[in-house]
């Protein structure tokens, strides 16, 4: 048997921190708003099948992200204080590795998908391109957050194409509404490296916001809480959904409660928060929808 099999050696646990297997938090980010149109598209328990297709390929696809992530990162991790330590700014795995893991997961996530119909398996194309891609902005763009929230959002209208064979109106007010969400907890966690990035050369919304982010965050996330409300409206949810939505908003006015003077330790808190968000939003479907 090899030995570098072993779940207990380092190249093992390079492959583990690699896809993020020690910090499961970007995987329940990445889960929440697809269980959400999940259980909008199936007016209540998505078929057991579904569920466990898309359950697995938020694993897989985040797993996968994170690869390319480091890979194209591979230049500025090693400048940053938070991601010095990464497998590949380190030198633990080689690119070449991280690639074929990338293309290995990728395959797998797509063999899911066929699984379900023709329109899910067209739109998860695109969201591959997405998963690809959005690494590289941060070398062009003042704004990969924002792809970042496109990118993650893209399993909402594939969860509704699958339950429902098509994308109804309130699939892309749900999407908008997951794109202001994430926006605005990316830059909490684009905050946290902003003086790394600026001496790298690197760029983010944080960066381009200056001394203007925390009004950002804050519009963008009374634009998430105000766009769950017309999505409740719409639907004729029940008191227990709105509920939920105001508690998540007293979780998101705490996030400016401890990161008000933009401490690095605070912000990374404030964006680690928004797991509990999700969740929040997530009992509030399944109690408007029972």
């Amino acid at each position: 048997m090899n030995p570098d099999a072993s779940p207990h050696t380092p190249k093992a646990r390079a492959y583990w921190q690699l896809i993020r297997g020690d910090r499961p938090v970007g995987t329940l980010l990445l889960l929440w708003p697809t269980l959400w149109a999940l259980w909008l598209a199936a007016e209540g328990f998505p078929p057991t099948e579904l569920l466990l297709i898309f359950a697995a390929g938020v694993w897989l696809t985040r797993s996968a992200g994170c690869i390319i992530n480091d890979y194209a990162d591979r230049w500025l991790d090693p400048q940053v204080e938070r991601t010095r330590s990464r497998p590949l700014a380190r030198g633990a795995l080689s690119g070449r590795e991280a690639l074929a893991a990338f293309v290995l997961m990728m395959l797998a996530a797509f063999g899911l998908v066929l699984l379900t119909n023709t329109l899910t398996i067209g739109l998860s194309l695109v969201g591959a391109v997405l998963a690809a891609t959005y690494p590289y902005l941060k070398r062009h763009t003042y704004f990969p957050q924002v792809y970042l929230g496109v990118a993650f959002g893209w399993g909402i209208p594939m969860a509704f194409a699958a339950v429902q064979g098509r994308i109804p109106q309130g699939a892309w007010l749900l999407f908008l509404a997951n794109l202001l969400w994430t926006t605005a907890y990316d830059t909490w966690y684009a905050m946290v490296d902003r003086e790394d990035d600026l001496k790298a050369g690197a760029r983010s919304l944080a960066i381009f916001l200056g001394d203007m982010d925390l009004l950002a965050i804050g519009l963008m996330q009374a634009g998430f809480l105000t766009s769950l409300v017309l999505l409740g409206r719409q639907y004729h949810f029940s008191l227990p959904y709105f509920i939920c939505v105001a508690l998540a908003g007293v979780v998101i006015l705490w996030q400016f409660k401890i990161a008000a003077l933009r401490h690095r330790e605070d912000c990374f808190r404030a964006f680690l928060s928004n797991q509990w968000v999700g969740l929040l939003v997530f009992i509030g479907f399944v109690l408007t929808l029972i």
